[in-house]
């Protein structure tokens, strides 16, 4: 691992001549006549030991009156973009020639209502698609299963089989049309019917793209939706990376996701080093199956969330191309520049979005997604102004549209690449990014790697303490959320999309027509082989996929039509379930 780089603490800081200069001509004389602000209502400060006011970053990292080049490294350089490490950008010319995917994350109640949506979205310019699954199918259950009562399509559309995906997708060309899937446990059946989907549309698996999210570590660390325990859920992660370095070539089999664990309360430094520590995980469990690395690390994806924090979360953008960059080369050796590339989508901050005047929220995901952008991302999603209370409607979702398009085509953000480079704010803040990352690294491989850290609750107990500590100045008003802890009003309802139980009675209908017509001979045989092939240890020769690699025996299952909670039901009798120790 590189040795941590260079930091200037203010104490060691050399201030120009011209700084000097400023201090005593203009700044303190105008600190005489007006002082910085103070604790206090609507200040969103707080006071350090000497009772000075102390600004911060929404994670709590001191924010200095200025930046200069003394607050830079002696050795500091500035790569160009398309160079590495890529704290610039992967591409040479940003988003002269390609913009970002506008790919709205959407799904609600059942397929065929979803489907109306997603041809809705991409009628308004949208040029990607974001599938959002109902718990119960995150979950790996049924819409009929007596775990599935009350939430059949409510945060997600509801898939049950292989039928339910061909409705979903009715119409839209996925040779031609980007999708990105929000699932993780049942990542490699969800993603089955899909290929399948594609299949019988005569697609050709080589030529589709999109991605699989995929990404359990960061369940067990903070969103919670897991099934198996850790080692053999990251055997079905890395099925995925195995057999699409085989069949599904443009595909990306997993999306590392910081997003959920910063929704969970973690700092922007925790998501960025808990993200990519994530990753460095996968590559080490890859690696140990007998994959060479640049069969799998060119399409590895990131995804992050984009906060509040203006200029804190473009230096973590910046920082997370760099830190990958010295990671796939200095710690595994990559030769292949393509290995090394930190490619990641970005969806604004759910967790910000307020269910009181929830119209604010549309400068928030404003604010928010041009720092995504000013960060480089490769693909976007804008969330409704109304999401704080329901799924959103058509209108807001529009409106999550519009935001985008109108920061591609109007203010003038996309035309030159990297604008902020140089900045010394930024650039201070980018290099202090990277160096906390490393030193989170340096713990946790001291722990054993990310499994061992999880099992331990080293991240769970981390997150905690941000997400408290950050409550706690909201509560005393260090930090405001405009309508919550002041500029309160009175406010009328706001209209929501209401999903009601009417999907779960259309799914479990499907259901039972379903399981009347199809051969149950033919199920029950590909489950057998299939929890079969789950009970085998895969071992991979080169060139030749594993033949205890759960991904054809679960295409089998799903050529036949079993569903998702048959598939994992399967699963599990084989791999069991977790439950998560309570870690003090």
């Amino acid at each position: 691992m590189p040795d941590q780089a260079t930091v200037v603490a203010p104490s060691e800081r050399h201030p120009s001549s011209a700084e000097r200069d400023w201090t005593q001509g203009l700044l303190e004389p105008a600190l005489a006549k007006a002082p910085e602000r103070s604790i206090g209502a609507r200040t969103g400060v707080n006071m350090d030991a000497e009772g000075n006011a102390r600004f911060t970053t929404i994670s709590g990292a001191p924010i200095e009156r200025l930046y200069t080049e003394a607050d830079l490294p002696p050795d500091f350089t500035l790569p160009m973009p398309g160079e590495p490490p890529y704290t610039r950008g992967i591409h040479p010319t940003g988003y002269r020639g390609k913009l970002w995917t506008m790919r709205q994350f959407s799904g609600f109640a059942t397929p065929e209502e979803t489907n109306l949506r997603y041809k809705y979205l991409l009628a308004q310019g949208g040029d990607g698609l974001s599938v959002a699954f109902d718990l119960p199918t995150l979950m790996g259950y049924d819409s009929d299963d007596a775990e599935s009562e009350g939430e059949v399509g409510k945060c997600g559309v509801a898939i049950d089989s292989l039928e339910d995906m061909e409705v979903l997708f009715a119409g839209i060309d996925l040779e031609n049309v980007t999708v990105s899937m929000t699932i993780n446990s049942p990542a490699s059946v969800l993603w089955a019917m899909y290929l399948v989907v594609a299949e019988k549309q005569g697609a050709n698996w080589k030529k589709i793209s999109g991605t699989l999210q995929n990404d359990i570590l960061k369940e067990y660390i903070a969103q919670k939706e897991y099934i198996y325990p850790p080692a053999p859920s990251m055997r079905l992660v890395i099925d995925t990376f195995e057999f699409g370095a085989f069949h599904t070539p443009r595909f990306n089999p997993i999306s590392i996701s910081g997003y959920h664990i910063r929704e969970a309360g973690s700092t922007a430094l925790q998501e960025l080093a808990f993200t990519l520590y994530d990753g460095v995980e996968y590559v080490e469990w890859a690696l140990r199956r007998g994959l060479a690395i640049d069969e799998f690390a060119p399409r590895l994806s990131f995804f992050f969330n984009a906060h509040n924090d203006f200029f804190e979360e473009i230096a973590k953008y910046r920082a997370a191309r760099s830190i990958w960059y010295r990671t796939m080369t200095e710690r595994f050796g990559t030769q292949n520049a393509r290995s090394t590339w930190m490619r990641f989508h970005t969806q604004t901050a759910g967790v910000s979005l307020t269910a009181q005047q929830p119209k604010n929220n549309i400068a928030r995901v404003a604010i928010q997604a041009l720092a995504a952008v000013l960060g480089g991302t490769q693909s976007l999603h804008t969330d409704g102004f109304d999401e704080a209370l329901a799924l959103p409607t058509e209108d807001a979702a529009r409106i999550a549209l519009r935001t985008q398009q109108i920061l591609a085509y109007e203010s003038g953000v996309a035309n030159t690449a990297d604008p902020l480079g140089g900045s010394y704010f930024v650039e201070r803040l980018t290099k202090d990014m990277e160096d906390g990352a490393f030193e989170y690294f340096r713990k946790l491989d001291a722990m054993g790697g990310m499994v061992k850290a999880i099992e331990h609750g080293f991240p769970q107990k981390e997150i905690a303490e941000a997400s408290y500590a950050y409550q706690r100045a909201v509560e005393k008003k260090e930090k405001i959320i405009v309508g919550v802890n002041d500029y309160v009003i009175d406010e009328t309802p706001q209209e929501i999309l209401y999903i009601g139980e009417e999907a779960r009675d259309q799914q479990t209908a499907k259901l039972k027509r379903l399981r009347a017509r199809r051969s149950q001979e033919a199920v029950d045989h590909a489950l057998r082989a299939l929890r079969a092939a789950a009970a085998e240890e895969p071992a991979t020769k080169p060139g030749k996929l594993s033949s205890a690699n759960t991904m054809p025996y679960i295409l089998d299952c799903v050529r036949a039509y079993a569903t998702v909670g048959e598939i994992c039901a399967a699963l599990r009798e084989v791999m069991g379930t977790y439950t998560e120790v309570s870690i003090a």
